[in-house]
C-alpha cells in the first residue's frame, strides 16, 4: 500500500486562530474521523497565531481523492462547520507526500 500524507497550511483571518482551532478540535476533526479520515495532527503554528496546519493520512492518491470527494459533499460537512471554517481562511496551500512511518 502506498500511503500518502496531505499537509494543509492555512493563513487565517487576523485574530481567528483560537476560534479556528476550537472548531477544528470539536467539530471538524470528529467529522473527519466519522468519515474514516486519519487526522495525524492539527494546530496553530508556533510562529504565528493566525497560521494553522492540518496533516491527514490516506491509503494512496486514488483513495484520498475519493474519500475527500465524499467528505466535502456530505451533508454533515455542508450543514456543519463548512461555512464558518471557510470564512476564517484567508489562503491555503496543499502538499501531498509519500507516507514514511
Amino acid at each position: 500500500m502506498n500511503q500518502v500524507v496531505e499537509i494543509l497550511q492555512y493563513r487565517l483571518q487576523a485574530g481567528s486562530g483560537e476560534r479556528f482551532h476550537h472548531i477544528m478540535q470539536h467539530v471538524s476533526v470528529p467529522l473527519h474521523k466519522e468519515a474514516g479520515i486519519t487526522v495525524l495532527e492539527c494546530g496553530i503554528s508556533l510562529h504565528d497565531p493566525d497560521a494553522y496546519y492540518l496533516l491527514r493520512r490516506f491509503d494512496g492518491m486514488a483513495a484520498m481523492e475519493q474519500v475527500l470527494h465524499d467528505f466535502y459533499r456530505s451533508q454533515a460537512w455542508l450543514t456543519g462547520p463548512r461555512t464558518e471554517i471557510v470564512a476564517l481562511i484567508e489562503a491555503s496551500h496543499r502538499v501531498v507526500l509519500p507516507y514514511l512511518p
